[in-house]
């Protein structure tokens, strides 16, 4: 359910791009995230607060927010991971520090997490899991990222029983766009949907509290806020019961 005008609203936090960027007269480096994460945690009923990926992620940060959203973006620095680069691998390993930092902190907090695209592949690689680095080289087809800047729509089939399945259904239609995806996968982590040609599209911590990561992109469409609305209301319920809804 979505809150009122006159309802607190759980402040999410969505973790930022730091990317090089022009716009107006100026061209150079910058904090900026797609418009559409902010919109979609709005419309979910909850105040989104964006959270810059330069330096030490700041635990006092996590401490003000109900829930946290890790964004799309560049790859995980296969680093990470233990292992070299792909050519076709562009990292950000100042961002992943950061947001390898925030996750840390969430997941001690017990706060609520929804993962997106990098941001699944962020909290696998956290859990010690590993990456496929260009999935073309194992599928045989770029159906995940058909074009530069062009999204890819499937079906995916989605664990029944699972909390995906939950807000989703067994079986969803999703918009996507990466070259890479879970591989092995991290510690406590399931795999809850795949698309026709294997891939992982979701995973989850099962259980309390709300962990969720998909591959794809939801914040993208504009007329499916389930699973916004999904951990707005995880944060609303943590808020509650650490009873500083504000």
């Amino acid at each position: 359910m979505v809150s009122s005008a006159s309802e607190p609203r759980p402040v999410v936090g969505i973790t930022t791009y730091v990317e090089r960027a022009a716009y107006g007269v100026w061209d150079h480096e910058a904090t900026l995230l797609p418009r559409t994460y902010a919109d979609a945690v709005l419309r979910a009923g909850g105040a989104p607060v964006l959270l810059p990926t330069i330096g030490p992620a700041l635990p006092e940060v996590i401490g003000r927010l109900d829930a946290l959203v890790l964004s799309g973006g560049a790859d995980v620095d296969p680093a990470n991971y233990g292992r070299e680069a792909h050519p076709r691998t562009v990292s950000r390993p100042e961002r992943d520090a950061s947001e390898l930092g925030f996750l840390a902190s969430a997941l001690a907090a017990g706060l609520p997490v929804l993962a997106v695209c990098r941001g699944a592949q962020l909290l696998n690689v956290a859990l010690g899991g590993t990456l496929v680095q260009h999935l073309p080289d194992v599928t045989g087809s770029d159906e995940h990222q058909p074009g530069r800047g062009v999204f890819g729509r499937f079906e995916i089939e989605v664990t029944a029983g699972s909390r995906a399945a939950g807000i989703l259904g067994e079986r969803t239609s999703v918009l996507c766009y990466h070259h890479q995806a879970v591989d092995t996968l991290g510690e406590g982590l399931e795999v809850v949907a795949r698309s026709a040609d294997g891939v992982v599209q979701a995973v989850e911590r099962p259980g309390e509290p709300f962990v969720l990561g998909v591959q794809f992109h939801p914040e993208q469409d504009a007329d499916d806020d389930r699973l916004f609305r999904a951990v707005v209301e995880a944060g609303r319920a943590h808020a509650a019961a650490r009873g500083v809804l504000r």
